[in-house]
């Protein structure tokens, strides 16, 4: 089921919460049963055969998180218990996710022809990240007892379970053991309609009106050279709004329920480094990606040169962790690549005289936008050697056609970039901050503002009017 259809949208989303706020009657763990129940319906409407798949998992790393809770075990035990929990989480998306891909270049280098086909779950990556973070945060003893109900609604939460954000326990359990969320709040709930209309309008109108210009690089032969970057950055501004309309439809729905899920996307493209960008794109996996990856590995612990190899570890498997292709790989590999590039001019650039400063604010704001899109060519690309060719015509301007429609389209462009660089974002206008929390007072204390209403029913009437078609968000196939 989509965010983005009428069945979700008139029928699912509102019995789910007249449901969620009634079931408070009969106790405190009835609403979270129930959304806990609601989240998986949600799931099996697109994929019920994995249905088991979830709640094997589920169960599997709620024990394992309960050995490592106890603290009945000793330290060796324990690190057992953990690698048994991780290696299992891995092993079945390694199965589901890599299976095929490993079977292909098998093939490959060996020439021969086994078949390998498997299903990808939609949304394994993200409920498998989520759980590994949670037994590895349990096994260094951050982690409280926690009732099965609540470990279940914070694995499957449906605004999350699809495409993310990667959620976090200490964020997201707290909450689901509050009584405040079990209660409607007509001010949360009209807020997260706003939010939920303005990105359903940057999907249905945004994401999917620019798709067709994605096909001018991608889909034939030989674009010229204007088609060519009028497709990568189709799809450049495409992936923008795609992602920014799923993340505040997710944070949307979420307030509806009374509930806060991280901030996952902070304008992106108005960053002026690498290191800056990755601040602001897919937040949540950037941070899961650090915390569990990057600094188990060292970081920065163990002198500049491991520094940068544990970068391009990180991002190669980064990379790898969006897509079982080696487009991904290269895609990690580009950026992890920029992102040492990055921290080498940091700490061995001069530094920039003070009445430069704007120009090469400037200069690092195109260099930083131009290195985002020729790794998206990869990430978009069938194949490297389409990423290639892609990439081949964006650098030769000899075969230009400049025609009237190209003339309308990068106007198209032009305007999707403006947007994209100098209008706030959804956080600005509606004053959703990086602490998951509204900035200013109390709940209680928050003020309607008119203008905030009509521009939210116009983007919400609008975005209604834009689903014209089975459009699902880029994210559901990581």
């Amino acid at each position: 089921m989509l965010f983005n259809s009428y069945s979700f949208i008139f029928v699912f989303l509102p019995v789910v919460l007249f449901g969620y706020f009634a079931a408070g009657r009969f106790g405190a763990q009835a609403p979270v049963v129930w959304l806990a129940l609601a989240s998986l319906v949600f799931y099996s409407f697109s994929n019920w055969p994995f249905v088991a798949l979830l709640l094997g998992s589920i169960a599997f790393n709620y024990l394992v998180g309960w050995l490592l809770i106890s603290r009945r075990l000793r330290a060796a035990p324990r690190f057992a218990a953990l690698t048994v929990g991780v290696s299992g989480d891995l092993m079945v998306l390694g199965i589901f996710k890599y299976a095929g891909f490993l079977t292909a270049n098998f093939n490959a280098i060996f020439s021969t022809s086994v078949v390998v086909n498997i299903l990808l779950p939609v949304g394994i990556s993200f409920y498998t990240f989520t759980q590994i973070a949670f037994l590895v945060d349990a096994y260094r003893g951050k982690v409280a007892h926690y009732a099965l109900a609540h470990f279940a609604l914070f694995v499957t939460y449906f605004p999350h379970l699809i495409a993310g954000p990667i959620l976090h326990h200490r964020d997201m359990i707290p909450q689901f053991e509050s009584d405040d969320t079990k209660r409607p709040n007509p001010r949360l709930m009209l807020y997260g309609l706003i939010i939920f209309g303005i990105g359903l309008f940057k999907k249905t109108v945004f994401a999917d009106g620019i798709q067709p210009l994605v096909a001018l690089a991608f889909n034939q032969a030989s674009p010229s050279f204007d088609q060519a970057w009028i497709g990568a950055l189709a799809y450049t501004f495409q992936l923008y709004f795609d992602f920014s309309g799923y993340s505040d439809m997710a944070i949307g729905i979420s307030l509806m329920f009374g509930i806060f899920l991280p901030l996952n996307f902070n304008s992106p493209y108005q960053a002026t480094s690498i290191i800056d960008f990755w601040r602001r794109w897919h937040m949540t996996l950037s941070q899961f990606l650090r915390d569990y990856l990057y600094v188990p590995l060292g970081g920065n612990r163990h002198g500049r040169l491991l520094r940068y190899v544990n970068l391009m570890i990180t991002m190669l498997l980064g990379g790898l962790w969006h897509g079982a292709a080696w487009t991904f790989v290269v895609w990690g590999a580009l950026h992890g690549l920029y992102l040492c590039i990055n921290h080498a001019w940091v700490n061995y650039g001069p530094p920039t005289p003070e009445r430069l400063a704007r120009p090469a604010g400037v200069v690092a704001f195109l260099l930083t936008f131009l290195a985002v899109v020729v790794a998206w060519v990869f990430f978009r690309a069938d194949s490297l050697a389409s990423a290639l060719s892609v990439l081949s015509d964006m650098a030769d301007p000899g075969r230009i056609v400049f025609g009237p429609t190209e003339m309308a389209q990068s106007l198209m462009i032009a305007i999707y970039a403006a947007i994209a660089w100098f209008a706030p974002n959804t956080q600005a206008i509606v004053g959703y901050d990086h602490k998951n929390r509204f900035v200013g007072e109390n709940v209680s204390a928050w003020r309607v503002r008119p203008w905030l209403v009509y521009g939210g029913a116009a983007a919400f009437a609008f975005g209604i009017l834009g689903i014209q078609r089975h459009s699902e968000f880029i994210y559901f196939r990581f």
